[in-house]
């Protein structure tokens, strides 16, 4: 793994954390440092990755970002179909 890279200051720890979920999701590793790692989670959460991946990462932020991996209106009932039928 080669130099880390900054790519985003989350306000909050909890949008830091969902964030980083997300990046770990497309197999990105997140690399997090900022008050929201201490006791109290407060203040900013600053998001840190491979430089060689910084490229992938910045583009899921910024669909995720900008509101493109929004929850479809009909979520609720594709979870409720799948767990009627566990082969769907």
């Amino acid at each position: 793994m080669g130099r880390l890279i900054h790519i985003h200051t989350a306000s909050t720890g909890a949008e830091g954390w969902l964030l980083r979920g997300r990046l770990e999701s497309e197999d990105i590793p997140v690399f997090t440092k900022g008050e929201a790692d201490g006791p109290y989670r407060l203040g900013p959460t600053y998001l840190f990755v491979p430089e060689e991946l910084e490229v992938q990462a910045r583009l899921v932020l910024a669909e995720l970002l900008d509101g493109g991996l929004e929850i479809p209106a009909d979520a609720d009932e594709i979870v409720e179909d799948e767990a009627l039928d566990p082969e769907a």
